[in-house]
């Protein structure tokens, strides 16, 4: 329980007093400050309006003319507000911090490249280093063409590991199955999204840098 800075009444957890309506700025996790309950399928859309919603009733602007002590629970509470949106809009994001929470790290799992995912890395990674080293004429091209094709199967893939992420996220609020299976699952698919991730960015660096020479 704290008091409100500026009505001194106690109040619950939140960004808002509940007595006045005015900012608190307490320190709250990222699902507190958006007033929800902690679930990791989230609908962006309301998320986003409620995000808006808080926003307005907390901006600093409000509170221009008011005491020090509130003008400063504003600042905190806004600055609290946009970055538990940022955390929460983003499911990769929102798992990696769904793993902080519970003093997961992905870190730890994530030191090699996941294994039905190793071959076709390596293979790419070679392309690319071949694509690099390659003059101009039909040889890069032919490079050019085929790295084209993986980078469709590297986009194929990643898209069935945020499926796997969401359906992840589904079972964790359902409460289906147990923590350990359930973090390994998540830590797998946050993992396998991570290193396809880069291997898209590489590839596209390495396309745009083909097309320029």
């Amino acid at each position: 329980m704290v008091r409100c800075p500026s009505c001194a009444a106690p109040s619950g957890t939140g960004l808002v007093c509940e007595r006045c309506g005015r900012p608190l700025g307490e320190e709250l996790d990222c699902f507190a400050a958006l007033g929800l309950e902690p679930r990791l399928a989230l609908d962006g859309a309301a998320l986003e309006s409620r995000y808006h919603e808080l926003g307005r009733r907390i901006h600093p602007d409000r509170f221009a003319t008011d005491d020090a002590a509130v003008r400063a629970a504003s600042l905190r509470a806004m600055a609290l507000l946009t970055r538990s949106y940022r955390t929460l809009r983003d499911p990769i994001s929102r798992g990696l911090y769904w793993l902080e929470l519970r003093g997961e790290k992905l870190a730890e799992d994530n030191k090699t490249v996941p294994p039905e995912l190793a071959e076709m890395v390596f293979e790419i990674q070679e392309q690319l280093a071949e694509l690099g080293a390659s003059p101009a004429g039909n040889d890069r091209d032919r490079l050019r063409g085929e790295i084209e094709g993986r980078r469709a199967e590297v986009r194929s893939r990643f898209d069935r590991a945020h499926r796997e992420l969401e359906g992840n996220f589904v079972r964790w609020d359902r409460n289906a199955g147990g923590q350990d299976e359930l973090t390994a699952g998540l830590k797998q698919a946050l993992s396998k999204i991570a290193y396809l991730r880069t291997l898209l960015r590489d590839m596209d660096r390495a396309l745009a840098a083909a097309a320029e020479n």
